[in-house]
């Protein structure tokens, strides 16, 4: 290991044990049911899932259970530390790599995202665009869709490179959100998505 390497493995240590600190201290607070909490940049974010965010979230997760099978890892609102300092996100819906494991801590690796999709929510949306998509592509995160239920959109983001995704592609409700040349190889239909 080299003195660059140690030194990037020190200071992913100490995020995380400050990640873990600060959502311990979360898990003591009273968050009202039906929040969201989750740390951008070291700033607390608390959202109230609204149905129409649940829907959407719920219909990419069974899109994705139908193309990859119920036993595939697809995950939602679950803490997953990503690149930068103290990003503990906890995306609306990840897909995993086939064969992804827990680490020692019982932690999911970003390393084995393949797939995150964001419903937002007029609160964090400038996270979903600004700090989380950078986060993603530093991530190498090969698909990042937004889902945008205010203005009837969908974003696809695709072939990260140097914290940002090289193609961003538009699509609006009703269209096909096309990934069939992503190492996902997956579409996934809009026209269910409901709008706010």
């Amino acid at each position: 290991m080299t003195v660059l390497e140690d030194r990037i493995a020190m200071a992913e240590s100490d995020n995380t044990r400050q990640l873990d600190e600060m959502f311990q201290r979360l898990e003591k607070m009273p968050v009202p049911e039906g929040y969201k909490v989750e740390i951008v940049e070291g700033a607390i974010y608390m959202s109230p899932q609204r149905g129409v965010h649940w829907e959407t979230i719920l219909l990419i997760i069974e899109a994705l259970r139908d193309r990859f099978g119920r036993r595939s890892k697809v995950l939602s609102d679950v803490r997953m530390d990503f690149p930068g300092c103290l990003n503990g996100y906890c995306p609306d819906v990840a897909k995993l790599r086939d064969g992804a494991e827990k680490d020692d801590e019982g932690r999911w690796a970003y390393e084995d995202v393949e797939f995150v999709a964001e419903v937002i929510s007029k609160d964090t949306a400038k996270n979903d665009y600004g700090p989380k998509k950078t986060a993603y592509a530093l991530a190498g995160v090969p698909v990042y869709v937004i889902a945008d239920p205010y203005v009837g959109k969908c974003h696809l983001f695709t072939q990260p490179k140097d914290g940002d995704y090289v193609c961003d592609l538009s699509i609006t409700y009703g269209g096909v959100v096309d990934m069939t040349a992503t190492p996902l190889d997956f579409t996934l239909a809009t026209d269910m998505f409901p709008r706010d």
